[in-house]
């Protein structure tokens, strides 16, 4: 029986926190309504077992530990599912030591929107390249991988985008 209870803990836990997860990042894209939603089914399922696990009967630690663990195993997998269901946008700023023409030119032949800001630096003397780049972050690591081959120094800042009107997004 004990067995049981702690199982259906561990898993409601799983549930709930995803969800919870998933609400945190849908309200930080600047949704509204789906979270909403969320958030009644999240905490029905939390009141419910919380409800069920502090009314357990005994002293034992292993209602206390399938509590946690579900948690920390929602939690990991409300960001998995986050990564997966929910589509973002990214801003890419790179900023380019050595020559950007390349870099460019290849960027732009496989469909990147790229956007140059010429930068001055004063400090070290050499002008720079700052490439600006809109991307879905499901092709985050694609990009990555091909600024690393024409430049292992460029410096990188990733933003997550909340709007974006016209422009060109791949």
């Amino acid at each position: 029986m004990l067995l049981f209870k702690c199982l259906k803990i561990f898993l409601a836990r799983i549930a709930d926190v995803s969800l919870g997860t998933l609400r945190t990042v849908l309200c930080v894209k600047g949704k509204s309504f789906e979270p909403f939603v969320i958030a009644f089914f999240e905490v029905l399922i939390w009141y419910a077992i919380a409800k069920e696990a502090l009314n357990t009967t005994g002293n034992t630690i292993y209602v206390a530990i399938s509590y946690s663990l579900g948690y920390a195993t929602g939690t990991y997998i409300g960001s998995i599912l986050s990564k997966v269901l929910i589509k973002g946008v990214v801003g890419v700023q790179i900023i380019v030591k050595e020559n950007s023409d390349k870099l460019v030119k290849q960027l732009r032949k496989i469909g990147y929107g790229v956007s140059i800001i010429e930068l001055k630096n004063d400090y070290e003397g050499k002008n720079k390249d700052m490439l600006y780049i809109q991307a879905n972050n499901k092709r985050l690591k694609e990009l990555k991988n091909i600024v690393e081959k024409y430049d292992k120094n460029a410096f990188l800042v990733v933003n997550d985008t909340k709007l974006i009107q016209n422009g060109f997004i791949k």
